[in-house]
């Protein structure tokens, strides 16, 4: 962790910077941005789920340096070319409107990232995260991957990790579901590279849950947490192995709406092994809200998260 902090960053160079959405139609603008950290301390030292930091140029309003924001690794701890040079991330460019003035204001970070042409420098700073990573013994495990918008970052990582392992790691046989969240198809992100997964690997199941369209498959609007009902007898299966994990990283509140999810679909005793809640509580899922997390609804360790 930290092996290079603000005081002093690694310095990166843009090596691919390009658009990961499905299609010009999407509603968002979201880039896949790589960079080469070749001889800086971040070679080598990145796990799979963490995270690394961007310094942004210039200043704020106050005259102070801009302070770095961390962004998801999208790639395995290979890296993209499978020695820890090549380091990625997603990012989505912020447009909002000024809750006081109406004036409207660009992100400062995300949109630096999003212009940024192969061959310029960046200041880099990280690892960071040490909780949302894959077990020490990824053969030891399946997995289920719930995700919405750049939260598929990680778990894009996390899946070449464990479908394309590296010369000399073996292939698992662990079964892995992810549920993607979008409210189109036109913004499902790396979306090929999701299918070819699947059709490549029979034990990796890809869903999408679209929101605001209907389905590819025909199925009207749904959001992933409703996966568990359409898809109950698999997830029930994978969640219902020993060594089964959840993952669940977007948006914030995607994640009360699995809980409720899981406790409605799956049988008591797998339930359990991720959710425990008293009977009182088991009767008013409905009326569940996120303050309700990690003090009446008490998640295990085998549920990890990282909304935003």
């Amino acid at each position: 962790m930290h092996v290079h902090g603000p005081a002093a960053p690694a310095e990166g160079v843009v090596v691919r910077n390009e658009r990961c959405t499905a299609g010009r139609r999407a509603a968002g603008f979201v880039r896949h941005v790589e960079f080469d950290v070749s001889g800086t301390g971040l070679e080598g030292a990145f796990l799979a789920g963490q995270s690394f930091g961007v310094i942004p140029p210039g200043t704020d309003e106050k005259g102070r340096e801009h302070k770095l924001r961390l962004y998801s690794l999208a790639c395995p701890a290979g890296g993209e070319d499978g020695q820890g040079r090549i380091v990625s991330t997603t990012v989505k460019r912020l447009i909002d409107e000024h809750h006081e003035t109406g004036r409207l204001f660009l992100g400062v970070s995300s949109n630096y990232i999003c212009d940024l042409k192969p061959g310029e420098r960046v200041r880099l700073t990280g690892p960071a995260g040490k909780r949302f990573l894959l077990p020490a013994r990824p053969e030891e495990h399946d997995y289920v991957f719930f995700a919405t918008g750049t939260g598929i970052a990680p778990f894009r990582g996390m899946l070449l990790e464990l479908l394309r392992p590296r010369t000399g790691q073996p292939v698992l046989a662990s079964k892995i579901v992810l549920v993607m969240g979008a409210p189109y198809a036109s913004d499902l992100l790396y979306d090929p590279l999701l299918r070819e997964l699947a059709y490549q690997n029979p034990n990796f199941t890809y869903l999408s849950a679209i929101s605001r369209e209907q389905q590819p498959e025909g199925e009207g609007p749904l959001y992933v947490q409703d996966r568990l009902t359409t898809h109950r007898e698999l997830l029930g299966a994978v969640l219902g192995r020993p060594g089964a994990l959840i993952y669940i990283c977007g948006i914030a509140g995607m994640e009360l709406g699995i809980v409720q999810g899981m406790a409605r679909t799956l049988p008591e005793a797998t339930r359990e092994q991720y959710l425990r809640c008293d009977g009182a509580a088991l009767a008013e899922v409905q009326g569940w809200t996120r303050r309700m997390l990690h003090k009446q609804l008490m998640l295990s360790r085998r549920v990890f998260m990282e909304v935003y």
